[in-house]
């Protein structure tokens, strides 16, 4: 397989379009037609790893963070990123991040999370916004089914769990040709009335240009009417952070001992306990501070993220706990769930786990 074969499989979980715009994700070390020999998951594109990755024969790193996150005015080894871009490419190893991609995603950085923790019934906390878009076109009585199933097959129509979903509504159309049309009703020069219908179908705006493609291709009409408009819904499928319910309520001291043993944090940092009992809880993965207030409105009897500052913590106001367990231990299973998708989507094919440790921070 190719880089980009490789890659376009890992998009199926997470979709560049799903990044924040800040972000710097994709391919960004490497050939994207390069044949690939094996591939190497990591948190983090350290030397370590890049040397780790020539040990294993692995020419593809998939890295969560982006090794190049500002440009690069020069590349001449004087920083760590610079050895690592040039080591890369010395070596002919390509290299490929997700990083807000899949933190964006249902069953990326956040959903990894809630299952080590036993987090039950998950859903997005912060819906990423203008995501949901609406199709609306009119199709001749004889088309419109046709046209449906070919839209519905490109990924149209698609609310949560459901799909097919659409709304029709009978009028008529009128158009008349002009010079040098080949119309498939009526005829140049004179006005044409048609029966037809109107159908909207929404879609996740990443499919957009697939979308309108495939409208174009199956519509029977030599000129297509269609208009796309962005909506407001929530969407259930994409978002910053998860939210949802413990099996059995716990206290917060206990459950706060249990989220340090089982994401391996060597300390918790927390703002004050309430003395309740703990239900239900928020997680976001790395710098979560921005959620805090949306944690609160979802009802979270606790907010797990990391990189919280000192008077951020005042922002618990007594409604939830906010607990800092550390960027990389909030992050650190993302490599094990790439590495579990790959081996489900690619099997028989080399995957690596990066056995290196790319947490910066030590504790005594």
């Amino acid at each position: 397989m190719t880089v980009q074969e490789i890659t376009t499989v890992l998009e199926e979980l997470a979709p560049l379009s799903h990044a924040e715009d800040f972000d710097n994700v994709g391919l960004l070390v490497g050939n994207p037609n390069q044949k690939v020999q094996g591939v190497l998951v990591t948190l983090d594109t350290l030397e370590t790893v890049v040397d780790e990755a020539i040990a294993k024969n692995c020419n593809l790193i998939v890295s969560f963070h982006p090794i190049i996150f500002k440009g690069l005015k020069k590349i001449t080894g004087s920083t760590y990123v610079e050895r690592v871009v040039l080591k890369a490419i010395t070596n002919n190893i390509a290299i490929y991040s997700m990083h807000t991609a899949l933190d964006n995603s249902k069953m990326g950085v956040n959903a990894k999370i809630c299952e080590v923790l036993g987090i039950q019934s998950p859903k997005i906390l912060i819906p990423k916004q203008g995501t949901i878009k609406k199709l609306t076109t009119y199709a001749p009585l004889e088309a419109v089914d046709t046209l449906k199933s070919a839209l519905f097959e490109a990924g149209a129509g698609e609310i949560g769990n459901y799909s097919d979903c659409s709304f029709s509504a009978a009028g008529v159309g009128s158009f008349k040709p002009g010079e040098g049309t080949n119309p498939t009703l009526g005829k140049t020069g004179k006005v044409h009335f048609e029966k037809e219908e109107q159908i909207h179908m929404i879609f996740s705006f990443e499919k957009e240009r697939h979308i309108l493609k495939t409208l174009f291709d199956s519509h029977p009409y030599e000129e297509v009417a269609y208009e796309i408009t962005t909506l407001q819904n929530v969407n259930q499928d994409i978002g910053m952070g998860m939210v949802g319910v413990l099996e059995n309520e716990m206290e917060e001291a206990d459950f706060l001992m249990s989220v340090k043993k089982k994401m391996y944090a060597s300390v918790v940092r927390h703002s004050e306990l309430l003395g309740n009992k703990v239900k239900k809880v928020a997680v976001l993965g790395g710098s979560g501070a921005f959620a805090i207030g949306a944690a609160k409105r979802a009802g979270a009897d606790v907010f797990i993220t990391s990189d919280i500052k000192y008077h951020e913590f005042y922002q618990a106001e007594k409604q939830l706990v906010i607990a800092d367990i550390g960027h990389f231990e909030t992050e650190q299973f993302t490599k094990d769930l790439l590495v579990d998708y790959l081996i489900k989507k690619i099997p028989n094919f080399a995957i690596s786990l990066s056995e290196s440790n790319t947490n910066p921070i030590k504790y005594l």
